[in-house]
Parts: structure tokens; C-alpha cells; sequence
């Protein structure tokens, strides 16, 4: 386990991603500064943060090797970003998906820090190039996207800038696996990253294949979660290929021609408005409706289904 005494990391914003990676990283044992340019958001916050740890320590949930009330006196709140980020070694930005304020912060923070600490960004759908280029700083600046909610699904995704250094992605790799999440490296920028990449390709079939006719939203859903889910939640798309033959090359020489087929069948993006997002609603919200309290509702079973699978998915890793 890192001791504190390995340099504190600082997180820039205390929204739920905020919030979640706080609790991470005082699950590896390092202090924590949380910013917020609002007081009474950082009480909040800290607040927020020792419910759900009590209540994550009570069901035996709680990452980490340190009980509840020492995870939590490893994180405090500051509203003075200079102080805050007074040696740091990581700094961790979660504000709102918004361009101009990212740059406005990683703008502020590069007059202030020296020449070691990360600077890092929670960004979704971001590009390095147009978060960090023109700082001084630029060699320590990443893109490290969790996938949300991140305290139960571990992957971070790591995108460098084309000027980031390789230690500054080295160390991040290695700080994300100190604090038991799983980093991916994403070799250079592209729209999207991997991730949400992946994540449109389905949503445009899913559409495509509710707005045709073809399926009912319900069943789309099904054929994911009683289907192909179930096998991604253990191994991806080319693991599930080279298993589904006798390896990979076999496969290629066995479903190349009927993937092409199908492949080439594959409408254009959808507009994803209309009639299509009205039935679409309908049916989600007769499975969920979307008034807070279900929705807060529904999303805690998710995250308490993903808190048992990722127990599982530890217990099943291969020898």
C-alpha cells in the first residue's frame, strides 16, 4: 500500500467523479485535497463521501486495506487552489465536460505547479491537443477518463498529448494500478478515445435496429444483457474470436466473408430524434421511469450489481 508520505494527490472539483476518485485514492492509502471554488460544495462533498464509505465498509465493500475512518482522514477539503496543489505529485481535474473551463483551470494550474507533479484530466471526450497544447507544462499533461460510477468499474483510460512525456504516462499507469483500477494505454488521441468508440458503435445498431423494425427496445437490451454482456463482462470482442475457433486465424478464415456481409449492410449514423426516441422512451420508462427518485433508484441496483460483479470477476481472474 502507498504511504501518504509518497506525495498527496489534489482533485479539481467535487462532483460525483470528483468524489469517486477522492475515495480511490484514500483507498491506496494517499492523502487527498479535494478543490472546489464553493465551500459549502466541498462540506457537501465530504459529507457525501463519509456515507457512502460507512455504508461501502458495512456491506464489505470498501476497497482498500485501511478501515473507513482512516480512508476518510486522509481526504480534506481546501478552497485555495494554490495551497492545495502545494506538493502534490498527482492532480486529478473533474469539473464539467466544458472546453473553455478545462482550459481555464489547467491554464491557472500551470502558472502554479513545478516541473514533477501530473496534471491530469477526468475528460470523456476531450482531446489532449485541445486541453493542453500551448502549456508550459504540456510533457506532464493526461487525459486518465474513468468509466462512471468508477469506485465499481475499474478501467482508465490514458491519453496522452502528442508532446506528453512517457513517464508522465508511466507513472500514471502506475499510480492507477497502486490504487487498483485498470489502466489502458490509448497510444495516441482519436475522437471518442476507445471507450465511448466502442460504446456508439453499438448505441448506432441498437438504434438502427429498433428504428427498422426489427427489434422491440426491451429485447435490444436483452440480447446485450442476457447475451453478448454476460461474455464481455470476462473477455472482449478479439479474445471472444480467437475462443470461438481454433484461434484467432481460424476465425478470420472462417466468418471473414459473412462479417464483411453483414458489415456492409450497416446503415448511416442515426439522427437519434423523432419517432425513434419516442418509442425508445416509452419503453424505457415503462421498465424505469425517468422521475429522480426511480432513476436514483434503479441507477443504486446498477452500481450494487457491479459491485458484486467485479467481486466475481476478482475471484474468477485466471491463475
Amino acid at each position: 500500500m502507498a504511504s501518504p508520505a509518497a506525495g498527496g494527490v489534489v482533485i479539481i472539483g467535487s462532483g460525483l467523479i470528483g468524489r469517486s476518485w477522492a475515495m480511490l485514492f484514500a483507498s491506496g492509502g494517499f492523502k487527498v485535497k479535494l478543490y472546489d471554488i464553493e465551500q459549502q460544495q466541498i462540506t457537501n462533498a465530504l459529507e457525501s463521501i463519509r456515507k457512502e464509505m460507512k455504508s461501502l465498509e458495512q456491506s464489505g465493500s470498501l476497497k482498500g486495506s485501511l478501515g473507513a475512518e482512516q480512508q476518510l482522514s486522509l481526504i480534506s477539503g481546501c478552497g485555495n487552489l494554490a495551497e492545495a496543489v502545494e506538493g502534490a505529485m498527482h492532480i486529478q481535474e473533474c469539473v464539467p465536460e466544458n472546453l473553455e473551463l478545462k482550459k481555464k483551470i489547467f491554464a491557472q494550474l500551470d502558472r502554479i505547479v513545478d516541473d514533477q507533479v501530473i496534471l491530469s484530466s477526468s475528460s470523456s471526450c476531450l482531446l489532449p491537443s485541445k486541453l493542453f497544447t500551448g502549456l508550459a507544462h504540456v510533457k506532464q499533461c493526461i487525459v486518465a477518463h474513468p468509466v462512471n460510477p468508477p469506485y465499481y468499474v475499474p478501467l482508465v483510460e490514458l491519453v496522452p498529448h502528442p508532446e506528453t512525456a512517457p513517464a508522465t504516462m508511466d507513472r500514471t499507469y502506475a499510480l492507477m494500478k497502486k490504487i487498483r483500477q485498470t489502466p489502458v494505454r490509448v497510444l495516441k488521441e482519436v475522437d471518442g478515445f476507445v471507450l465511448n468508440r466502442l460504446q456508439y458503435a453499438i448505441i448506432s445498431e441498437a438504434w438502427r435496429l429498433v428504428e427498422e423494425g426489427i427489434v422491440s427496445p426491451n429485447d435490444l437490451d436483452l440480447v446485450m444483457s442476457d447475451g453478448l454482456g454476460m461474455r464481455y463482462a470476462f473477455i472482449g470482442p478479439l479474445e471472444t474470436m480467437h475462443l470461438n475457433a481454433e484461434g484467432m486465424v481460424s476465425y478470420c478464415d472462417r466468418y471473414s466473408e459473412g462479417m464483411k456481409r453483414v458489415l456492409k449492410t450497416f446503415g448511416p449514423v442515426p439522427e437519434f430524434s423523432g419517432a425513434t426516441v419516442e418509442k425508445v422512451n416509452q419503453d424505457m420508462c415503462m421498465k424505469v421511469p425517468d422521475d429522480p427518485e426511480h432513476l436514483a433508484a434503479r441507477r443504486h441496483w446498477r452500481d450494487d450489481c457491479l459491485m458484486q460483479l467485479s467481486k466475481l470477476k476478482h475471484q474468477m481472474q485466471p491463475q
